[in-house]
């Protein structure tokens, strides 16, 4: 047997360990999940109509802020998501699982990868719950074509992939589960500091250039012009750009962490 032939046979393994323990114990998905939609339903019904009015003028109704903050919600999903990627690791760390793979004949970056293609699955999941939930009090996008939405797709799975690597090596790294939570909280927060709720344009000078260039804001962007038909300009470019190199960062933070023996 190859390989890469035995990679996939333990990865695959792998994937299937992690997708039990999210079946068996949901309470940690269900909470994460909880967040962004409460953050929708909060600000559209009621913060709708104020925000709506300061976005599209006076005469703007809820329904435009609904397709505006959408797209935001989606990526925070993601964000939120991956929080529980991170306490997964430290988990499987501090119960000394990993210790025990680390015994086993078994290929060393399966066990990272089966979280890291676990966790990218349940954010997808996440992310269609939220986009129904989204659906269902009004949100349409009758303008985007079947390649648009499958360029939306493929962001979003990017945009999952490159946090997912960073969590994984935020829980690597974290002393203990509650220690794991905190440390990934920027992935929650950063979301709030971005055009996810407000546009850009509306926020101080100062403060403008951080939530314009930072990872959240070029995929929110991004994701609008793709669903919404709205000007994306050089986001795009930004959004992979940041994806790709969270990807590269965090895989080889988290395997370079991995790799060492514990004390």
């Amino acid at each position: 047997m190859s390989s890469l032939t035995l990679a996939v046979r333990d990865t695959n393994t792998m994937l299937r360990r992690n997708l039990l323990h999210a079946r068996r114990y949901p309470s940690l998905t269900l909470n994460l999940l909880l967040t962004p939609v409460m953050l929708l339903l909060l600000f559209v019904y009621i913060f709708g109509d104020v925000m709506s009015a300061g976005i599209g003028g006076a005469g703007a109704d809820r329904s435009a802020y609904i397709a505006y903050i959408v797209p935001g919600l989606l990526l925070l999903t993601i964000g939120s998501t991956v929080v529980g990627t991170a306490v997964s690791v430290s988990n499987d760390m501090t119960e000394g699982i990993i210790a025990r793979f680390r015994t086993m004949a078994i290929h060393r970056s399966s066990v990272l990868v089966g979280h890291v293609v676990g966790s990218v699955l349940q954010s997808v999941l996440s992310v269609v719950v939220v986009g129904a939930v989204g659906v269902a009090i009004g949100f349409r996008s009758t303008d985007a074509t079947v390649l648009e939405w499958v360029a939306a797709f493929g962001l979003l799975v990017l945009f999952s992939a490159a946090l997912t690597w960073v969590a994984v090596g935020m829980g690597l790294i974290s002393p203990n589960v509650e220690a794991a939570s905190n440390n990934a909280l920027p992935m929650v927060l950063l979301p709030m500091l971005s055009s996810a709720f407000i546009p850009v344009e509306t926020m101080p000078g100062w403060f403008r250039p951080i939530a314009e260039y930072q990872p959240f804001t070029p995929a929110i962007e991004t994701l609008r012009g793709l669903l919404l038909g709205t000007e994306i300009g050089h986001n795009g470019w930004l959004a992979v750009g940041w994806s790709i190199g969270l990807v590269v960062l965090g895989y080889f933070w988290a395997t370079a962490k991995f790799a060492q023996d514990p004390r």
